[in-house]
């Protein structure tokens, strides 16, 4: 039976939409276990913040050169007029990887998860000083949405959490800033028509280079005002033999980092950009509802008011790109 053009250019395309939603949500699905995987580890193992963030670095760099050496050989070239500026990008990584990392050890995987998404707020009024993109009322008030809903989401509004955890508060928030500064830099990777896998081999090549001198510092310092008992996890190879730790550490690298990226850069050929960035706001509804079933992590009423509010704020940015 043959069905008229236009029925098969429907079929087609209806087709192609349930690809792109595919690829999307296991895409964001894996990203969502990111903050998972770090919790747990920092948890569970002898890993410090830092030397957990290096070995992520270090494995995502080793399996995406693997990969490209094998698939996309062309992307593992960097033009020489870009290396300045993919430096700069690896630097923006760097100081959004630690501050992430931090933000995770100290607030857990739910709540640092949900701060970071105020980022698209930052990135959207931020966007008008570094690439005169215009402030348009949703823009302000997206900003706005984001930093108060940050603001319930770390409990600063509470004067005992500060006595707490001030220092879960301040870098939580410098995380949502921190990201929101690599994504004025793949923003600006992107106007220079740099291969995004280029851009992010690079990226995370530096940030990887980056933070060794600055992990061994810390470590340094660390053991040396450690307890007797604790000094043996400021180590960058604290994990020594436990090989599950390792693989954990291989996975959340793969899995979660190269696997959500692939699989939601994947999506863009079948959806538009709008449409791909509006299920992204996806993750840190999973990421609450996985810490509160593997982490046994929750928010509290005023913390999920802030959510909300970091998740409207993303929307209707998305709403008016489209």
């Amino acid at each position: 039976m043959d069905f008229p053009l236009d029925a098969q250019a429907q079929l087609h395309e209806r087709a192609r939409l349930n690809r792109g939603y595919t690829l999307g949500l296991i895409g964001i699905a894996f990203w969502s276990t990111t903050a998972i995987f770090i919790s747990y580890l920092l948890k569970n193992y002898p890993l410090q913040p830092l030397t957990l963030a290096f070995w992520r670095d270090l494995f995502v760099v080793g399996a995406l050169t693997i990969g490209l050496a094998v698939f996309r050989r062309s992307a593992l070239r960097v033009a020489p007029n870009q290396r300045r500026f993919l430096i700069a990008y690896g630097f923006s990584l760097t100081l959004m990887n630690i501050s992430w990392t931090l933000s995770v050890a100290l607030n857990g995987a739910a709540v640092s998860t949900v701060m970071v998404y105020a980022s698209p707020g930052i990135t959207a009024l931020a966007a008008h000083f570094f690439f005169k993109e215009r402030i348009s009322p949703i823009r302000v008030g997206a900003f706005i949405s984001a930093l108060l809903g940050a603001f319930f989401v770390a409990k600063a509004n509470d004067p005992a959490q500060w006595n707490m955890n001030a220092g879960g508060i301040i870098i939580g928030v410098l995380s949502a800033f921190g990201f929101a500064f690599y994504s004025l830099m793949g923003k600006a990777a992107a106007q220079r028509r740099i291969n995004s896998w280029t851009a992010t081999l690079s990226a995370f090549s530096v940030a990887a280079i980056f933070l060794l001198p600055t992990t061994l510092i810390t470590l340094a310092i660390g053991q040396s005002t450690a307890p007797i008992g604790a000094a043996a996890s400021y180590s960058l190879l604290s994990l020594g033999k436990q090989w599950d730790g390792w693989l954990i550490l291989f996975i959340l690298a793969v899995v979660p980092t190269l696997g959500g990226f692939g699989l939601y850069t994947a999506s863009l050929g079948y959806l538009s950009a709008g449409t791909a960035n509006l299920l992204a706001t996806l993750e840190p509804v999973l990421t609450t509802i996985l810490a509160y079933l593997l982490l046994h992590e929750s928010l509290s009423p005023t913390q999920l008011i802030g959510g909300a509010l970091i998740v409207l704020s993303v929307i209707s940015l998305r709403l008016e790109e489209r």
